[in-house]
């Protein structure tokens, strides 16, 4: 499906956390997370994205750098200045503020992937495409609560092969529905994804990713100490019974 992109009330980003392998499952972090942030793009483009290129400016001389986790747990590359003791707590305290201040929606669906491969064996289901689905169910809840029918989704390129795996889930579910959503329901919708490159340096992806190590370490460690999480839950999707929180399997 081409991308629909201009006329939107909403703007989605997708990001994830861990792979979503079953043959070689870390036991350090046996998980898959998919985080997908919604918002009004008239939002995004007055708020966050000006907010965002203040935020880096008053650490770097421009704002082509990109807020990743990763690179920020492990004060590495643009964030080598962390490793300086004083400054990092006052960095992390401005990520705070900022990702408090932000005005969107999060979803969070995630498999724990030894779980899922024990209970299912080898008709275990794709953690990504299932991730996906969960997600999208939510999208439909979200959308239909909002009178809304079209969701432009970018998600940040991780490869062509990898790429076209997700958009082929992404149209499946389109075309063909869910357990709990018909295909009606979607086709109803105008959704898209399209991927873009991390270089291209887009506000929204950066907040997905910063979304989704915190949700992912509180699943996998959720009586540690989590100042993140505390933050990005207050984003989650909540409408009557439908969460925009998912974890599955269940843990007894």
């Amino acid at each position: 499906m081409k991308n629909i992109g201009g006329t939107s009330r909403f703007i989605g980003f997708f990001d994830e956390c861990g792979d979503h392998s079953l043959a070689k499952i870390d036991p350090d972090f046996p998980l898959f997370l998919l985080a997908l942030v919604v918002m009004e793009r008239k939002a995004y483009v007055d708020t966050v994205i000006p907010a965002l290129g203040r935020f880096k400016l008053r650490y770097w001389n421009h704002e082509g750098i990109n807020l990743h986790s990763r690179d920020i747990r492990l004060a590495r590359g643009p964030f080598a200045l962390l490793q300086h003791p004083q400054r990092r707590p006052v960095f992390m305290a401005e990520v705070s503020e900022f990702m408090t201040a932000m005005p969107f929606t999060l979803f969070v669906t995630a498999i724990r992937k030894q779980q899922h491969s024990t209970r299912y064996g080898p008709r275990a289901a794709n953690p990504y495409g299932l991730a996906l689905e969960f997600a999208m169910e939510r999208l439909v809840n979200f959308l239909e609560g909002e009178s809304e029918t079209e969701l432009p989704i970018i998600a940040e390129a991780r490869g062509k092969r990898e790429d076209a795996e997700l958009e082929s889930v992404f149209n499946g579910v389109i075309v063909n529905g869910t357990a709990y959503r018909t295909t009606e329901q979607f086709r109803r919708l105008k959704l898209s994804v399209v991927f873009r490159s991390k270089q291209d340096n887009i506000a929204g992806t950066q907040l997905a990713d910063l979304c989704a190590y915190p949700c992912a370490r509180h699943i996998l460690s959720p009586d540690r100490l989590n100042p993140a999480y505390d933050i990005v839950r207050s984003h989650l999707y909540k409408r009557g019974s439908v969460s925009g929180w998912k974890v599955l399997p269940k843990m007894k």
